[in-house]
Order: C-alpha cells, then structure tokens, then sequence
C-alpha cells in the first residue's frame, strides 16, 4: 500500500512540474511538436537519442553529423530527452527565457556581497530607468510574483527559479 502512495505522490510531483510546460502552448501546438518529436525519435522509445538524431538528419540528406554537436543538442536537456523535455527546450526557446544561471549571473552584478537579495527600492529604480525602462505598472507585476522580505529585499534565487519555472502559486 505504501508503495502505491509513493508511486501516487511521485506521478502528482511529476504532473505539476511538467503541467507548466503544457499550459505554454495551444492544444494544436502541442500536437504538432508531438507529431515532430514521433520523427525525430526513430526507434519509438520515447526519448530522443544521439542516433535518433543521426538517422533524422540522414533522412533529411545531412551525412556525417559531428558527435559533438548531436551531443551538445542532447546536452540542453536537464536529462533524457523525452516529450515533456522536447517541449520544454522548445518552450525556452520559443518565449525567449535566458537559462536560470544566466539570471542569476544578471542579479548577482546588483549583489556584490553576494547574500543572494537585491533592495527592492533600488531595483526599481534602476528598472524604471535604465536600458528597457519598465513603466509603473510593469514593476508592480514583476513584483507581485517576487519573494520579497519584511526589510524590503528581494530573495532573486527564488525569483530566478519563479521565472524559469513558474510560480506554484499560480497553478493551485
């Protein structure tokens, strides 16, 4: 019995962090990468591997594909490539989220005491005035999903994780 719970609590964890991927795009959408992912993976396993990938580019006339650039292919996913990873690399891709190291990386220039928060204040500022100027109302919804603390801090780890994965909050 305890065993099927496990099994019941680990499918819920695994539809929620995959439910975000899906809501990213339209029904037919969906389809449609499916359908690419079924050429793609040859053998029909259900997940995407280098020699997918060599008799794919085979069939579409390119020979001799180097290793290194089917495995740095392989590489952008956080594991197997398998459908809901297909449509996560292609969700990225497609809405323009940079990596979460490379937010972090961006965040870290405004912490240079590295304590992992930006003052929400000064962050503002410099959103609303610098490069892409944000407008009022802009800021106010980049905020609304940002952790922030009683002194007025950004915790932008939690924000780099709440951008690039989505916000849990919102799917309950």
């Amino acid at each position: 019995m305890a065993s099927k719970k496990a099994a019941s609590k680990r499918g819920k964890n695994a539809q929620r962090a995959s439910s975000n991927v899906f809501s990213m795009f339209e029904q037919s959408q969906i389809q449609e990468f499916k359908e690419a992912f079924g050429c793609i993976d040859q053998d029909r396993d259900g997940v995407i591997k280098k020699q997918d990938l060599k008799e794919t580019y085979s069939q579409l006339g390119k020979l001799n594909v180097p290793d290194e650039e089917l495995d740095a292919m392989l590489a952008e996913g956080t594991g197997p490539i398998n459908f809901t990873v297909f449509l996560s690399l292609f969700g990225e891709k497609l809405n323009g989220t940079d990596p979460e190291e490379t937010i972090l990386n961006a965040f870290k220039l405004f912490d240079p005491n590295g304590t992992g928060f930006v003052n929400k204040d000064e962050f503002q500022r410099l959103l609303m005035n610098q490069a892409d100027k944000f407008t009022a109302q802009e800021v106010e919804q980049a905020f609304s999903v940002a952790p922030i603390d009683v002194s007025g801090n950004i915790d932008y780890k939690s924000l780099c994780y709440i951008i690039t994965h989505g916000d849990e909050k919102e799917e309950s």
